[in-house]
């Protein structure tokens, strides 16, 4: 039996983002690795320069989600007109200001952004190997009270609670998913949407993907494919 960390990823708003196309920001239906990655090292205070120690984290990341019944997807239309003296919010301790000649004020930014609105997402991960720092506990400790503030995705994307939902026993990721959906469904016969790593534990029915959702931190951008599998999960008494 492993041992693994359960986070409970709750907001009004929630962005899963994927591959950004021009002033339009897309979502996936699940977090992605690198996004963990991201929350993670976020709450244990890390700098972003510091690329090492994100591949090392997302490199012994054993992950897996699965979505609570409702939530929608919304698309947000953002405007905003800044000035050249203008200065933003960042979570890393410095404001954030604009640079470029002077056209670049000119005219408002313009974008798109999509949402999982009023979205309960449940994760259940492991560390391999789990006695390298940082360990479960150290992560569990920093989640708690973090270095900085966190969000779900976006900054706007701010949790509703505690992330830490608790600790459990399982042989595998599909396993630990298994037992997040016995414990909180509210129906025994309604199937809960879940992914995991390939490998990690098999189901009936539950499709094969690449996807692409590992971050190379040292150059900030995603790119190879990881294999995971999807599919609906019962509590376990349904199946029994």
């Amino acid at each position: 039996m492993r041992r693994f960390l359960t986070l409970r990823l709750a907001s009004p708003l929630i962005a899963f983002g994927g591959e950004a196309i021009d002033n339009l920001g897309v979502i996936r239906d699940f977090p992605a690795l690198s996004m963990l990655t991201g929350l993670i090292a976020n709450a244990l205070g890390w700098d972003r320069s510091e690329a090492e120690r994100h591949n090392r984290l997302q490199q012994r990341l054993r992950l897996g989600c699965v979505l609570a019944p409702g939530g929608e997807r919304v698309q947000d239309f953002q405007t905003a007109q800044l000035g050249k003296d203008d200065k933003g919010w960042t979570t890393w301790g410095a404001p954030e200001e604009r640079a470029g000649g002077a056209g670049t004020y000119a005219g408002p930014h313009l974008r798109y952004r999509d949402y999982h609105a009023d979205l309960c997402a449940w994760v259940a991960f492991a560390l391999q190997p789990a006695e390298e720092t940082p360990t479960l506990d150290d992560i569990a400790r920093a989640l708690d009270k973090p270095a900085r503030p966190l969000f779900v995705g976006r900054k706007p994307c701010l949790p509703t609670g505690r992330l830490v939902a608790g600790w459990l026993e399982a042989v595998d990721v599909r396993s630990a998913l298994e037992t997040i959906v016995t414990q909180q469904a509210a129906r025994p016969t309604t199937a809960w949407r879940a992914q995991w790593p390939d490998g990690e534990g098999e189901q009936p029915g539950a499709r094969l993907l690449d996807i692409c959702d590992e971050r190379n931190w040292d150059c900030g951008i995603h790119g190879g494919w990881r294999p995971v599998r999807q599919g609906l999960l019962l509590p376990m008494e349904a199946k029994a």
